[in-house]
């Protein structure tokens, strides 16, 4: 996946936990992401230590299986989007609700998390979209080495109802 090259300047990066969790619906320890590092209009790289955490909400049975990776990515996801947004200048207000419609070729290189010892860097990058839905291909590592990878479909406002309809 390439990585992001060129930051957009007018949010400072890094951008912590606490503005995370002020801009996506992930509350208390479901907010697993830690920071974002760099980001431009078609990616973003995330980190993030909550693997680690014996209180992980993902948590199954002690262990964290790799695929909850997933949420990790769907996390920087909105992310992406709630730093777009809050871009001066942004056509929109409050973020758009986005829901995880569906993931493709997914592809696990580890069974869990929670025996990596290192940060997780996620990455997710915009592939394709238009104003209901959009395509991101993610990657997750830790270290060099390549724990999940695959893509992820969005789709935006689905509770919104479209203009002249009722509910």
């Amino acid at each position: 996946m390439k990585s992001p090259d060129t930051p957009l300047a007018t949010l400072p990066v890094p951008l912590g936990r606490d503005w995370i969790a002020a801009h996506i619906p992930h509350a208390g320890s479901m907010c697993l992401l830690d920071e974002v590092v760099t980001f431009d209009d078609e990616r973003i790289r995330c980190t993030a230590t909550s693997h680690l955490n014996a209180a992980n909400p993902l948590r199954a049975n002690g262990r964290l299986a790799a695929v909850c990776g997933i949420e990790y990515a769907a996390q920087a996801m909105a992310v992406h989007g709630a730093v777009l947004g809050a871009m001066p200048g942004a056509a929109r207000e409050r973020p758009r609700v986005g829901y995880l419609a569906s993931v493709r070729s997914v592809e696990a290189c580890v069974e869990r998390l929670d025996d990596l010892d290192a940060p997780l860097t996620i990455e997710a990058e915009r592939v394709s979209g238009d104003t209901h839905t959009i395509l991101y291909r993610f990657a997750i590592h830790c270290g060099a080495r390549l724990i999940l990878a695959g893509r992820a479909a969005v789709m935006l406002d689905a509770n919104a109802n479209p203009k002249g309809t009722t509910a």
